[in-house]
């Protein structure tokens, strides 16, 4: 079995560099949608057997961009973090701030202040991920998320255990990783040639 984690393409708020999360349903600007359009054709081979999707608009506009003729399962724990007090600010606006240096300073461990804590994140990401796995049948699946959730996932289940922050995640590029073991739910991560 094979997933490939993608994350969702461009809205206004990633232009502006915001912390878009759970708390923001944002759909594609023109530039994400562009985007979504040209990495579709890069896959127009690709049909996965299923699109598992986060309930946030940009994810399902992009998950259905991608793969128009799958319908989508919907996972409402795939969704973004909640990024609490820092929903929709970008760094500039946070700089400053007492809550955010405190945030910056911990590595980025602490829990965003009245929103989720990394731990939390990554245990609901990735128990989301494996409930959709253990469901279904498939050889190949489409995961249509967040960076975020691509991260917290990889960092979690993938072989290398690369850390959380190490994982740089592009919009609409797929991860491809194949399942290595169900229960509990493991991955490697193959390179792209």
């Amino acid at each position: 079995m094979q997933l490939m984690l993608i994350r969702h393409s461009l809205t206004a708020g990633n232009l502006e560099h915001r912390y878009v999360g759970r708390r923001t349903d944002e759909c594609l600007c023109p530039a994400g949608i562009q985007l979504a359009q040209e990495q579709a054709a890069l896959l127009s081979d690709t049909v996965p057997d299923v699109v598992f999707a986060s309930p946030m608009r940009r994810c399902r506009e992009t998950a259905e961009i991608l793969f128009p003729s799958q319908p989508q399962i919907i996972h409402p724990d795939l969704a973004e973090c909640d990024f609490g007090q820092f929903e929709g600010k970008n760094y500039q606006e946070l700089t400053g701030a007492p809550a955010y240096q405190a945030w910056i300073d911990s590595g980025g461990t602490l829990p965003f202040p009245g929103g989720e804590s990394r731990e939390a994140f990554i245990e609901r990401c990735c128990r989301a991920l494996e409930e959709l796995v253990l469901s279904h049948s498939f050889e190949t699946a489409a995961v249509v998320v967040h960076g975020g959730t691509c991260m917290a996932v990889l960092s979690e289940l993938e072989a290398s255990h690369t850390p959380y922050f190490d994982w740089k995640i592009p919009h609409c590029v797929p991860f491809c990783c194949q399942v290595t073991r169900t229960v509990p739910l493991r991955l490697k991560y193959e390179k792209r040639k």
